[in-house]
């Protein structure tokens, strides 16, 4: 099959199954980053992780079924649209854990916003190992 000739499956999920991923995975790194915070901690680091795990979730979502099929299908445009994706996502979700730490009383020392941006990218590079390696579609083969 040509570039010319990809049609792309929209991507579909159950909510629940969205829901049960995002916040085990918010749950597991807000425990290991809250660590030092006793139980107050674990919870207000999960509810931070929330915005780059159950967010990211949506911002994949955005990508594989609205801007995916707008974009040319070439596997460098493909790759370079979501890097992008990526890193804008990541810099708005550094913005609003920043936000909703601030909310909650707790002002640490932020990093620089770029750094959201090649963190995120970091850390759904990983995510999309795991995919590849359990043979799912992912950013490395270029079906997911």
């Amino acid at each position: 099959m040509t570039e010319q000739q990809i049609i792309w499956q929209p991507y579909r999920e159950p909510l629940r199954t969205t829901l049960l991923r995002t916040v085990a995975i918010a749950m597991v790194v807000g425990a290991i980053i809250g660590l030092r915070g006793g139980l107050a901690g674990w919870a207000v680091a999960s509810l931070l992780v929330l915005w780059p795990s159950f967010g990211g979730h949506w911002v994949e979502v955005w990508f594989l079924n609205w801007l995916r099929p707008r974009i040319p299908p070439s596997r460098a445009m493909q790759v370079m649209a979501r890097l992008l994706v990526w890193f804008v996502a990541g810099v708005g979700f550094l913005f609003c854990v920043e936000q909703t730490a601030a909310a909650l009383g707790r002002v640490p020392r932020w990093p620089a916003w770029w750094i959201g941006g090649i963190g995120f990218i970091a850390v759904e590079l990983v995510a999309h190992v795991f995919l590849a390696m359990r043979r799912r579609p992912s950013f490395y083969d270029g079906r997911g």
